[in-house]
């Protein structure tokens, strides 16, 4: 059983305040890559290099004949109203245990621990009897743009895993899915004329309304599995043009955040809508939205705004391993149960089609929060668990 010196969790704090205290919004992760490259070499990791996105990877074992992958993400969302927080959200202030700011929770103290898991078997020498590779991922750009900068690693720099461990939070309980997701933009056209006498033109914001009401009658009608849930939708943004605030204007557009349950696709989706646009006989149309950035290496990333639903079975040799690894490990019965959120298991498994399984620190509820927060207990025990995972899937010579 692999557990934490006092000396180890020290020094794991230690760096996880400081990666806290470090801000990595999307695309501007290069201070927090470097300082967790770094601390992969003292973990004992036999490679370390940072691909052309921008993801930090480092491998160890004796390159036998399976992967596993552990995949966390090194960018946080940012902060909106610093008054909200009770605590500074990259102070990284430690209370009672329980260790506040941006990224504690979603999803920094996955990767400490992850790291320090591999530091377990390094310092026990069972690296170098592992059969099979670990690698670990510390990904970039993940919450803009879930899967993004995984499927770069996986292919454009060709290292395919034959399982992977999303370090995602799920309280110490195991995720083997979640709902996929979709942006759509509805764009609205009408004819502008003077605000005095709206009858003599068309007025777009109207058109964008009747399609929003039809949408939310549309939301309770949605495809519903009995393990991920109901399909959902909401409109999270609405803009209109026009030339001054006393002219009707003639463009309106919104954006509708889709959530796809299993059996919901892209196709049917944008169906849905284009349905809804025939029957209200308005001037609009329906597009899936794209992701553009340049990453901190240079990289010029595009993904169309799709990210399919998955579930592994929970009868999968994954699953099962997990349960018992975890049960073993923590002296209790974890849950099997789903994210709420996307992960970069919208690619490992809804496209590639790689075994994924979720296992973290943390609770869900607090991700993007103010007083954003995790147990430090918590990330020690999570720690032991990805140390004995790795020995438990691999196996050793």
């Amino acid at each position: 059983m692999f557990q934490l010196s006092s000396q180890d969790q020290n020094e794991l704090v230690e760096f996880l305040q400081d990666i806290i205290r470090t801000p990595s919004p999307s695309g501007q992760e290069d201070r927090v890559a470097t300082r967790i490259a770094a601390a992969m070499r003292r973990a004992g990791f036999r490679e370390v290099f940072t691909d052309r996105i921008g993801n930090v990877v480092g491998r160890m074992g004796n390159g036998g004949r399976s992967i596993l992958m552990y995949d966390g993400h090194m960018d946080t969302v940012g902060i909106s109203d610093r008054s909200a927080w009770t605590h500074d959200p990259f102070g990284a202030d430690v209370i009672d245990g329980v260790l506040y700011g941006r990224g504690a929770c979603d999803m920094k103290s996955a990767l400490a621990a992850m790291i320090w898991g591999a530091k377990l078997l390094h310092n026990a020498g069972v690296d170098q009897q592992l059969d099979g590779d670990l690698v670990l991922a510390a990904i970039v750009q993940e919450e803009p743009c879930e899967g993004l900068a995984a499927r770069v690693l996986i292919e454009e720099e060709a290292l395919r895993p034959d399982w992977v461990v999303l370090g995602e939070p799920t309280n110490l309980q195991l995720s083997r899915g979640h709902r996929g997701r979709l942006e759509l933009e509805v764009i609205t056209h009408g004819h502008s004329c003077h605000a005095a006498q709206p009858q003599l033109g068309k007025n777009a914001i109207y058109s964008a309304a009747r399609l929003i009401f039809n949408l939310e009658i549309l939301s309770e009608q949605l495809e519903e599995d009995t393990f991920l849930g109901r399909g959902s939708l909401s409109v999270t943004h609405i803009e209109s043009h026009e030339g001054s605030r006393n002219v009707v204007p003639d463009y309106a557009s919104f954006v509708i955040d889709r959530r796809l349950t299993l059996g919901e696709t892209e196709t049917k989706a944008l169906s849905e809508v284009q349905s809804i646009i025939a029957r209200e006989q308005v001037s609009a149309e329906v597009s899936v939205t794209n992701y553009q950035s340049t990453s901190y290496t240079g990289y010029q990333a595009r993904q169309h705004n799709y990210f399919p639903a998955w579930a592994l079975d929970a009868k999968h040799p994954l699953v099962q391993t997990a349960l018992h690894t975890v049960a073993k490990t923590l002296g209790q019965q974890p849950k099997v149960g789903q994210w709420q959120f996307a992960t970069d298991g919208v690619y490992t498994m809804g496209i590639a089609g790689i075994p994924t399984i979720g296992f973290g620190p943390g609770e869900e509820k607090y991700a993007h929060t103010a007083n954003e927060q995790i147990q430090l207990a918590d990330v020690f025990k999570a720690t032991s668990v990805y140390a004995q995972l790795a020995v438990d899937l691999l196996g050793t010579k």
